[in-house]
């Protein structure tokens, strides 16, 4: 019986397709841009997180705050963190070691093209092991730096995927001059989908403060906690032993101590906020779409005044009316929405791809099914909703005042 509805619904849409089709458009525009939206936060989301380049959760992360200017992360601030305040960090019984991190931005010639980047310091000795474990760095070809190495270099893997602008990668044993001085080319790393670590140049520390002539400042600390000691004690820790180092009370830090978890937690909660941002201001094409059901469902029951008094007179039943019109709004509304999911899946997917070429990340677009099936559910239900004024009007007409056509 159910069944029969549904035909008879789709029956009567089908021989108003211009109408229905103009109904649909605010429905499916809603849902489209609902689905794109959600997707696109999604993939941005991703491709953020993945710009993150400690990937151990064990180890914090130490800045000087107070930036005055832009560039790297440390860098321009008022009061920098120095080799004073590593020596103390690593004195910390919480703590196994610390290693400073040296950025710099500059100038990399290579075929007669030259293009701005960031260099990053490889500490020498024990540290160097930590420093590639903490960052996750591995090649993809060639070899990583060693103690010693005063001209050569490692590249990240878009200068071999030719993503710099350098016009032709460059590949191991080629020569680079950076900074007016010239280095050996020994290894590219693996891809990261990090725009950042995928575009950066690796050099020992020694070698990276002579060419940039680096004073005793450091960008950036990384400190990698003991087995068996909790992140929090250990961030408490250093941020004791820093207030004493830079003479500085409590809630007037100069620096920050940030574990990973802590530092992507509150990026994704900003994400999660714009999200349901931009899907509340997409809902108000849906919320038109809506009220484009309820005139056209208005417009249907006067026009069918008389097929209702016709099925009143041969015992269609006041529920059997309003199951009807009910269930073409449903339609209407689910119509609308299968069209705005594929239309907006589509939209996300080619969106995400291109994020990942503006961020060079390498996330992969995922279909989100939960996203889809609740699309297509509240589109239904809007539109089922939207119908029911329209639907109790039809049902409530008198079989003699239908036919009569009033």
């Amino acid at each position: 019986m159910l069944w029969d509805y549904f035909l008879l619904a789709f029956e009567s849409l089908k021989h108003k397709r211009l109408r229905s089709w103009l109904t649909m458009i605010g429905i499916f525009i809603g849902i489209a841009a609902v689905v794109s939206l959600i997707g696109l936060g999604e993939g941005l989301k991703l491709a953020i997180n993945s710009q993150f380049g400690v990937s151990s959760v064990e180890v914090l992360t130490i800045q000087a705050g107070g930036i005055t200017a832009a560039g790297p992360p440390g860098t321009g601030v008022v009061n920098p963190l120095t080799d004073d305040d590593v020596e103390v960090i690593e004195d910390l019984p919480q703590i196994e070691s610390a290693i400073p991190r040296h950025l710099e931005t500059g100038r990399l010639e290579f075929n007669d093209n030259v293009v701005f980047g960031l260099a990053m310091s490889i500490p020498d000795g024990d540290d160097r092991k930590f420093a590639y474990d903490a960052l996750d760095i591995k090649t993809e070809e060639g070899r990583l730096l060693k103690d010693g190495d005063s001209s050569k270099v490692v590249l990240g893997y878009n200068f071999l995927d030719d993503a710099v602008g350098l016009e032709k990668p460059v590949r191991v044993g080629n020569r680079v001059i950076i900074q007016d001085k010239s280095f050996d080319v020994v290894g590219i790393t693996e891809k990261k989908g990090s725009f950042i670590f995928d575009n950066i140049v690796h050099m020992n520390e020694e070698v990276l403060k002579d060419v940039f002539e680096r004073n005793e400042s450091v960008d950036v600390i990384i400190a990698r906690v003991k087995e068996n000691v909790g992140m929090d004690d250990a961030k408490e820790s250093v941020e004791r032993v820093l207030r004493e180092q830079r003479d500085v009370k409590i809630g007037e830090e100069d620096f920050s101590v940030q574990t990973p978890e802590a530092a992507l937690s509150t990026l994704n909660d900003i994400l999660l906020g714009v999200q349901i941002f931009i899907a509340m201001i997409a809902s108000i094409s849906v919320l038109v779409g809506a009220l484009g059901i309820v005139n056209t469902m208005f417009t249907s029951v006067l026009e069918r005044r008389k097929n209702i008094g016709t099925m009143k007179a041969v015992g269609a039943r006041n529920s059997d009316i309003f199951k009807i019109f009910f269930i073409e709004s449903g339609l209407l509304g689910l119509m609308g929405g299968i069209i705005g999911v594929i239309l907006g899946s589509i939209a996300s997917y080619f969106g995400i791809v291109a994020i990942n070429n503006f961020v060079g990340a390498s996330t992969t677009p995922q279909i989100n099914f939960v996203l889809i099936a609740s699309m297509l559910i509240a589109s239904f239900v809007i539109g089922s909703v939207a119908g029911i004024i329209p639907a109790m009007q039809a049902a409530r007409k008198k079989p003699v005042d239908a036919l009569r056509g009033f």
